[in-house]
């Protein structure tokens, strides 16, 4: 019975995001999606803090406090919303022409009475180009979303219409869109299979909006933890998708330090040793300045090519794990069997260092940007149980197509995964699935001339044996094919004779 009524309230909810997205993207005109995102996601932050705002005013004027004493938000996180940037005041003014102009002085003075939100809010709603009908329609809109006055489910739903529009503009965006966000499928399998931990350092160099902090979170509260039980670390060097995560951050009510900046040539974390690292950092970039990084400290297994930065990262997200850290991350495909350019080598060092946990060969048509295939990494520094092995997992043939050009990974298929990684963890070795799994050693890999992909390990799958004699097989087959010509002749003589009915004669 809780099973069936959780399952119609998420089904709610995946309606409630459908809808909301079906009407808002009516009202986006001929507006690029990369610039209607900043609308759109810049006023649900508004509703979330506005109606935040809103439930803790009741609890005030219900327990008898000043319901306009800052200290009454300030104490439960609370951000302060003046009078001219809460949400009645914006809805009231929907129809009118200056709605741009009052939304940009709302921002202004959330922004100057919460430091922490400074620079981070859109404020052009009142440029011309905005057609303010259609902006007060937006209003209107997210107006109509019906909020729970606990506080907490407020922010989960709101949490939710945000990460998922910010998926569907990443779809619309296309190749940009991928700048920001990861599927959430993807992210999803990354935290299950690392497993963050109540007290862990969660670290994300190239952090976009969010989403494997999101995850974290929600992974440590499922396990019987809070938010806020893990500490967020992060960096982000694209300053619109540094203003997206800030917003994320702080619609999810979680406390994270995300620096803004270039991590390879300005790591402004650099005494962080994280308990995990989970990234997905951008694939085969080549302009990527390694010229000017040659003897960096972080690139212990060897420079990395300056035409190709996958294992500048790689190497990056070593050297910020503590000793008993682990890192999962997405690369692309060729990371794990180049050749070229030194990767080769590197890859060969990392894996003589007895570094690789597990190499995850995904599905194609996973990510909104790219048709570039793609793996998972894992590497931990705790591998004494399993020291000396890697697990390799061939999930190409896994998910299922959500429309024409993009596949997402199953909650089976997760679950799948991520169990079988964590009984190597736990036990240091699994059973053989042919097709699938397997768990190989360095010396197996060294056969292999240091290349990892899966399909060279996991083998062929089991097909079931068949003792069927091709005799009965030609028999079978035949009775059934008599079976369909004669069905056909059938059809053929009806349909000949409801033409000839209608004058009509074949």
């Amino acid at each position: 019975m809780i099973t069936t009524v959780f399952q119609e309230l998420i089904l709610d909810i995946q309606h409630l995001e459908q809808k909301l997205w079906q009407s808002a993207d009516k009202l986006r005109n001929n507006m690029d999606a990369a610039e209607y995102k900043h609308v759109v996601l810049g006023l649900i932050f508004l509703k979330y803090v506005s109606d935040a705002f809103a439930v803790q005013y009741k609890k005030a004027e219900k327990e008898g406090y000043d319901p306009e004493d800052r200290d009454f938000y300030k104490m439960d996180n609370i951000f302060w919303v003046p009078k001219e940037a809460r949400w009645d005041n914006i809805r009231d003014n929907a129809k009118q022409p200056e709605i741009g102009k009052l939304l940009d002085n709302a921002m202004d003075a959330i922004e100057r009475e919460n430091t922490s939100l400074k620079g981070v809010l859109p404020k052009n709603y009142g440029r011309e180009a905005l057609d303010k009908r259609r902006l007060g329609e937006l209003i209107d809109l997210f107006s109509t979303v019906s909020l729970n006055e606990d506080g907490h489910k407020s922010k989960d739903l709101l949490g939710r219409i945000y990460e998922y529009f910010m998926g569907m503009f990443a779809d619309a965006e296309g190749k940009r869109g991928g700048q920001f966000y990861t599927p959430r499928s993807i992210v999803r399998l990354l935290v299950n299979m690392v497993e963050p931990h109540k007290g862990a350092r969660i670290y994300d160099p190239c952090c976009g909006s969010g989403g494997m902090f999101v995850q974290s979170e929600e992974f440590v509260e499922e396990h019987s933890g809070n938010i806020g039980d893990i500490a967020i670390y992060g960096q982000e060097s694209n300053q619109t998708t540094w203003r997206l995560i800030k917003m994320n951050m702080a619609i999810r009510g979680i406390d994270a330090d995300i620096k803004y900046g270039d991590t390879l040539h300005n790591d402004q974390l650099k005494d962080l040793k994280a308990d995990v690292v989970l990234a997905n950092p951008p694939f085969n970039i080549s302009d990527w300045g390694g010229e000017l990084l040659q003897s960096d400290v972080r690139w212990k297994y060897g420079p990395p090519p300056k035409g190709n930065a996958n294992f500048a990262w790689v190497q990056h997200f070593i050297h910020h794990l503590n000793p008993t850290g682990t890192a999962g991350f997405v690369l692309a495909n060729g990371s794990m069997s180049s050749q070229s350019s030194g990767e080769g080598e590197i890859r060969k060092n990392i894996i003589k260092a007895d570094l690789v946990d597990a190499i995850v060969a995904l599905p194609s048509q996973l990510f909104f940007n790219t048709g570039i295939p793609a793996c998972l990494w894992f590497v931990s520094r705790d591998r004494k149980n399993r020291s000396g092995k890697t697990l390799f997992i061939d999930a190409r043939n896994m998910g299922n197509m959500i429309n024409r050009r993009n596949r997402e990974l199953t909650d089976e298929d997760i679950v799948k995964v991520a169990e079988i990684y964590n009984e190597f963890k736990k036990s240091g070795t699994v059973e053989d699935v042919p097709g699938f799994a397997k768990v190989s050693t360095i010396d197996e890999i060294k056969e292999h001339d240091y290349v990892l992909t899966p399909g060279r390990y996991v083998g062929a799958e089991e097909i079931e044996e068949d003792d069927e004699t091709f005799e009965e097989k030609m028999q079978k087959l035949t009775t059934e094919l008599k079976g369909q010509f004669a069905e056909s002749d059938k059809l053929e003589k009806q349909i000949k004779e409801n033409l000839k009915k209608i004058g009509y004669e074949l």
